[in-house]
């Protein structure tokens, strides 16, 4: 289990690292003030990042509704409820990828302790047999088992306590990168209004 949430935790540490790099560059980029096009091509036909997938899903249906006609009042608005539709569907797509593997992190961080716990019973009960068994209360008859009961708490723990912090962190920067999401959402939103008013 401590093995398995290691590697959770590396791979969290790198991924959240790298998305959130990528997104810091893909903002700076936007917020150049140079064409959305233009941004949206250069991070290619089929892009890894959630930021260019989105702003290139919206610029979709911004040249689907021009290529349609004259956008009047009626198709401005059904035009920004189909692209927040889009992009609150890739929104929930990347908030599940990154949230994915944090209820493993859960289950280590919660059930860790009680088999920890399970085994310290286990090794007190067996402590208890000595006694009985060899009729010697001696530190030599119950010390085995006690120093085996107190070894099984520490595993416990020491798988425990990083999959706890660890959970509280990713779950944290997770919420984070969704609100990022979020927010990057409603400039494209605000952006293609503000294109549409233009055109009025």
């Amino acid at each position: 289990a401590s093995l398995g949430s290691w590697a959770v935790i590396l791979d969290k540490i790198f991924r959240f690292t790298a998305l959130n790099k990528s997104a810091d560059k893909f903002e700076n980029a936007v917020g150049g003030g140079r064409p959305l096009e233009e941004v949206a091509s250069e991070a290619g036909a089929n892009p890894t990042q959630p930021l260019p997938r989105m702003l290139q899903a919206a610029l979709k249906e911004w040249r689907d509704a021009r290529a349609r006609g004259a956008i009047g009042e009626t198709q401005a608005a059904f035009l920004i409820q189909r692209i927040d539709r889009v992009l609150d569907s890739i929104i929930a797509r990347e908030t599940a990828k990154v949230e994915d593997g944090l209820g493993s992190l859960a289950i280590v961080a919660t059930a860790s302790p009680f088999i920890g716990l399970f085994g310290t019973v286990w090794g007190i009960m067996h402590a208890f047999q000595n006694i009985a068994i060899q009729k010697n209360t001696s530190l030599a008859v119950v010390a085995p088992a006690i120093a085996e009961a107190l070894f099984a708490t520490a595993i416990g723990l020491a798988a425990a306590i990083p999959a706890y912090i660890a959970y509280n962190k990713f779950s944290t920067d997770a919420g984070k990168f969704s609100g990022r999401l979020e927010g990057f959402a409603d400039d494209l939103s605000t952006a293609i209004q503000r294109r549409l008013a233009e055109r009025v």
